[in-house]
């Protein structure tokens, strides 16, 4: 593994936060300026897919993780990302179905 790949990884994790960070603010902005004016159906829609999107970026971001620890051979970290991906996913089923 070289500072390079290293360096990469970084880049790419930092390129999945801060997208989801950024769709999900917009989403949320727009779903709040829309309920603020037009409440209804499709302002409710945007809110719900703000904080779906907010949900799924760390999500994406363990997922983006195993990908990369593969890629590298790096096998112990693979299976404790794997781990700590099936956690992520169990917790929000738990959150949504109860």
């Amino acid at each position: 593994m070289t500072r390079g790949d290293v360096l990469g990884t970084e880049r790419t994790l930092g390129r999945v936060l801060n997208v989801g960070t950024r769709a999900s603010t917009i989403t949320l902005a727009l779903g709040l300026a829309l309920a603020s004016f037009a409440p209804g159906s499709i302002a409710d829609l945007l809110l719900h897919a703000g904080l779906v999107i907010l949900m799924a970026t760390p999500v994406l971001r363990v997922a983006v993780s195993i990908v990369a620890f593969a890629r590298r051979r790096e096998w112990p970290f693979v299976a404790f990302t794997g781990v700590v991906l099936v956690l992520l996913i169990a917790g929000i089923l738990v959150a949504v179905s109860g």
